[in-house]
C-alpha cells in the first residue's frame, strides 16, 4: 500500500502547553552558536548560556532566544516558512515580551544544527504551540533583564520595568546588549525563573494583534530571496534521476556506460539512477542517453475512472494502528433512523496534486563524514532523520537547512529530493543540486487521498435525530459532525490506494467537510428549511453559529435568494484545527461551467496574532480551495499520468479570482489557533450547494461540473 501519513504529525506537548517550560539562567563556556556571535542562549527548561564568539558547535535543542553582546537578538526556531507567514509572527510575538522594537530582532528558522526542534510545519500548530513558548522564553529573557538590572544599581527589581529594549532609571540605561555583556563565564546564576512569568494581556498588545508587513517581502518580489532551487555552493554539479514509465514499474537491466561517456558521474544504488554534471542540461542529456537502456517490468494499474468504486472494493476495515480504521458512535443509530424520516447520499473526491510554484528542490554537500543538505521541507527534524537512516550517519553528523521556501501546501513532508542529492553528492564528491522537473513533482510526489463517502441521516421536523457517516480513505480529520445530533455514528475505513498519498492543507477535512456539509443542504431540503436556518437548529456551538451569521449578513443571505435562472448561492461551515470557518458564494452556470461571482468568509481562530496575515492566510486558502473545487483532478491510465503540467491540470489564475471578503472575528478571551488549514474546507461544499440552487442539480462529487439549466 503507498505510504500515507499519520494526521497528528504536529500534536504538541500537551503537558507543556498547559504549564509552560521553566527558564533556569546557567553560563556555560562549552556551548555557542557558530553563526551568530557572542552572547547570551536562553533556553526552555533549561539555561541561558554565555555563547564566546569564533567557535563553532551544534546547539542545544531546547535554545530559544540569543541575546547578542553588540545588540542584536535572534529568535531560534525549528518551524518553517513556506509563504504563510510565521517567520512574522514569530518575531512579533518575540517583540511583544522582550518589549522591543520588531526591527532590531531576527529569526532563525529551521537549521537543524542551529535551533530546536519544533515539530512539522503542519496541522496549524505555529501559532498554537510554537508562538506561546516563543513568548515565555522571551519574558524570561526580560525578567532576566530586570532582575540583572537592578542586582546592578542595588535596587528592587519590582520598581523596574523594561521599555523599548532597555531598564531606564535617572538617565542610567540597561539593555540586552548590556546583559550579555555583563555576563561571564565563570559565573552562574542559580535562580530559576518561575513557570508563571508574566506575558502581556491581549488587552495590552503593542505589536502582536497588529499587521506587520511580512518579513523578507521586498526581496521575495524584487527576486532577491534565494529559494531552495536557488542555493549555489562551490565546484557545485547538477543532477538528474531516472524515473520509471509508470506507476509500480521496476527496474530490470540498465546500462551506465552512455551516460560515463556523456562526462557525467553516474550512479546506480539498487533501483536508484541518477546523473551529475556540470550543468543541468548535460545531466538531463547523460540520463536520456541511460535510459535508452533501461528495461522495467511493468504492472496492471487501475485507471482513474471508478475510483470511488474502486476504494470501496479495496476497503481495509480490519485494519489496525493509528492509521487504520476507526468507529465510534454514541446513542442508538439504528433505532433513531428506523423512527426518522430518513435520507442518504454518496460523494466522492478525487487525487489532487499540491503544485506548489517550487517543485523539489535540494542541494547536498558531504565534508568527509559529515553531510549538510539546503531543501525545501516542512519537517527539517524529519529530513535529517531520513538521511541519518539512508547512510547511516548520526544526527550529529547530518545537518538540514531550509531556507524560505516557494510553497509547499502539505505535500513536502518527505526528504526523498535530499537523499537523492546526497547520493550524486557522495558519488561525485562535489556538492549536488537536484531539483525535480514540474512533470516529476506532479507525477512522483504524493497526492491528497483520493475518497469516497456514504452518509444516511434521520430527521424529526428541523431537528437531526440520527447521524451515520461512512468515509472510505481520506483520513480522520474533522471526521466527526460539529452538529448537536444525540445518535451518532461515523466511520473511517483505510483503502489500499492505487496512488501514493500522503498530508494535504487540511487534509482528510477537506473531503469529510465537503460530504458532509453539502449533505446537510440536503438535509435542510427535505426538512423544507432554509439552509442557514436549518443549520442554525442544530447547533449548540456558539462559534460555529457565530461565523455562520456573520458571514450571512455581510453576504445578504436573505437578498441573495431570488439571483435568476443559473445564479444561486450556497453556504457552508466547518470548524478544524481550532478555529471556525463559514462561506457564503455566489455562482453563476454558463453552458459546462461554474463562474464564482462573489466569496464571503468569516473566521474565528481566536485571538488574532496580526490581522494581514490572517486575511492573507484565509485569501490563500479559499483560492486552493477553488481550484479543488472546480478544476483540479488528477487523471491516469495505464499506470501513467495523463495531465501531469499546468497545461492540463488547471489550477486557479489571477484573472479567475472572484471578489472575496473576510469577516475576522476577534476572540481576545480565546487562546489563538492556526488559521492555515481550516478556511479551505468551506470552500467546495459552498460552491455546490450554490450550484443546487442556480440549476435543481446535487453535485455529490469534485470538481464540480454542470450545465446550466
Amino acid at each position: 500500500m503507498p505510504e500515507r501519513f499519520r494526521e497528528d504529525l504536529c500534536e504538541p506537548d500537551r503537558k507543556e502547553l498547559a504549564e509552560g517550560p521553566a527558564y533556569r539562567f546557567e553560563l556555560d563556556r562549552r556551548q555557542w552558536i557558530s553563526s551568530i556571535g557572542a552572547g547570551l542562549l536562553v533556553t526552555a527548561a533549561g539555561k541561558v548560556v554565555f555563547s564566546p564568539g569564533g567557535a563553532s558547535a551544534q546547539v542545544r535543542p531546547s535554545q530559544r532566544l540569543h541575546l547578542g553582546e553588540d545588540g542584536s537578538i535572534t529568535v531560534l526556531t525549528g518551524k518553517v516558512e513556506f509563504g504563510q507567514g510565521s517567520r512574522t509572527e514569530i518575531l512579533q510575538a518575540a517583540a511583544e515580551e522582550l518589549r522591543v522594537s520588531p526591527d532590531v530582532l531576527r529569526v532563525m528558522l529551521a537549521d537543524t544544527a542551529e535551533t530546536p526542534n519544533d515539530g512539522s510545519t503542519a496541522g496549524s500548530r505555529t501559532t498554537p504551540s510554537t508562538i506561546p513558548v516563543v513568548r515565555r522564553a522571551s519574558a524570561a529573557a526580560r525578567e532576566l533583564l530586570v532582575r540583572t538590572a537592578a542586582e546592578a544599581w542595588n535596587l528592587d527589581a519590582s520598581e523596574l520595568r523594561v521599555e523599548a529594549g532597555a531598564v531606564v532609571r535617572a538617565g542610567d540605561r540597561f539593555s540586552y546588549a548590556d546583559l550579555a555583556r555583563a555576563q561571564r563565564p565563570a559565573s552562574t546564576v542559580d535562580d530559576s525563573v518561575p513557570r508563571g512569568v508574566p506575558l502581556r494581556e491581549v488587552r495590552n498588545w503593542t505589536v502582536l494583534g497588529q499587521t506587520l508587513p511580512k518579513v523578507g517581502a521586498r526581496e521575495i518580489v524584487t527576486g532577491a530571496h534565494r529559494y531552495p532551487s536557488d542555493i549555489v555552493r562551490p565546484n557545485m554539479l547538477y543532477g538528474a534521476v531516472l524515473r520509471p514509465p509508470s506507476y509500480g514499474a521496476q527496474l530490470e537491466s540498465v546500462e551506465l556506460a552512455p551516460g560515463r561517456e556523456l562526462g557525467a558521474v553516474v550512479v546506480r544504488d539498487g533501483e536508484f539512477v541518477g546523473c551529475a554534471a556540470k550543468t543541468s542540461y548535460e545531466a538531463r542529456k547523460a540520463l536520456e542517453a541511460i535510459s535508452e537502456t533501461a528495461k522495467w517490468r511493468t504492472m496492471a494499474h487501475p485507471p482513474s475512472e471508478g475510483l470511488g468504486a474502486y476504494l470501496k472494493r479495496h476497503a481495509q476495515p480490519s485494519a489496525g494502528g493509528r492509521r487504520g480504521a476507526r468507529r465510534r458512535e454514541s446513542g442508538d443509530v439504528d433505532s433513531a433512523l428506523a423512527a426518522a424520516q430518513t435520507l442518504e447520499a454518496s460523494y466522492e473526491i478525487p487525487y489532487v496534486q499540491h503544485a506548489p510554484l517550487e517543485p523539489r528542490a535540494a542541494v547536498a554537500e558531504w565534508d568527509q563524514d559529515r553531510l549538510t543538505v539546503w531543501t525545501g521541507t516542512q519537517r527539517p527534524f524529519g529530513v535529517r532523520e531520513q538521511l541519518a537512516e539512508a547512510f547511516r550517519l548520526g544526527a550529529d553528523r547530518t545537518r538540514v537547512v531550509v531556507p524560505d521556501t516557494g510553497g509547499g501546501f502539505g505535500g513536502k513532508h518527505t526528504g526523498e529530493v535530499a537523499v537523492e542529492a546526497a547520493r550524486l553528492a557522495r558519488a561525485a564528491g562535489k556538492p549536488v543540486s537536484l531539483r525535480w522537473t514540474r512533470a516529476e513533482e506532479f507525477a512522483w510526489a504524493y497526492f491528497r487521498p483520493a475518497a469516497a463517502f456514504e452518509a444516511r441521516a434521520g430527521l424529526s421536523g428541523e431537528k437531526i435525530l440520527a447521524w451515520d457517516f461512512t468515509a472510505y480513505n481520506p483520513g480522520t480529520a474533522a471526521i466527526e459532525t460539529p452538529y448537536a445530533v444525540p445518535n451518532v455514528r461515523t466511520q473511517y475505513i483505510p483503502c489500499d490506494s492505487p496512488l501514493r498519498e500522503g498530508s494535504y492543507r487540511g487534509i482528510g477535512a477537506t473531503g469529510n467537510n465537503f460530504a458532509r456539509e453539502v449533505f446537510m443542504d440536503e438535509l435542510a431540503g427535505a426538512a423544507g428549511l432554509d439552509p442557514l436556518e436549518f443549520r442554525l437548529a442544530n447547533l449548540d456551538d456558539g462559534r460555529l453559529s457565530a461565523v455562520l451569521r456573520a458571514a450571512a449578513d455581510r453576504f445578504g443571505w436573505s437578498a441573495s435568494k431570488s439571483l435568476g435562472r443559473n445564479r444561486g448561492s450556497g453556504i457552508a461551515a466547518g470548524f478544524e484545527k481550532g478555529s471556525y470557518i463559514a462561506i457564503c458564494a455566489q455562482v453563476r452556470v454558463a453552458g459546462g461551467s461554474v463562474e464564482v461571482e462573489r466569496l464571503v468568509s468569516a473566521f474565528d481562530c481566536g485571538a488574532i496574532l496580526n490581522p494581514g496575515n490572517l486575511r492573507a492566510q484565509i485569501d490563500g486558502c479559499v483560492i486552493q480551495g477553488l481550484g479543488a473545487a472546480l478544476s483540479e483532478e488528477i487523471r491516469f491510465a495505464g499506470g501513467m499520468l495523463v495531465n501531469g503540467s499546468f497545461a492540463r491540470y488547471p489550477v486557479p489564475r489571477f484573472r479567475g479570482t472572484p471578489p472575496m471578503e473576510a469577516v475576522l472575528l476577534n476572540r481576545p478571551d480565546i487562546p489563538p489557533a492556526g488559521a492555515g488549514e481550516t478556511p479551505i474546507v468551506a470552500v467546495a461544499p459552498a460552491l455546490a450547494n450554490a450550484v443546487f440552487a442556480a440549476t435543481g442539480q446535487r453535485m455529490r462529487s469534485l470538481p464540480l461540473r454542470a450545465r446550466a439549466a
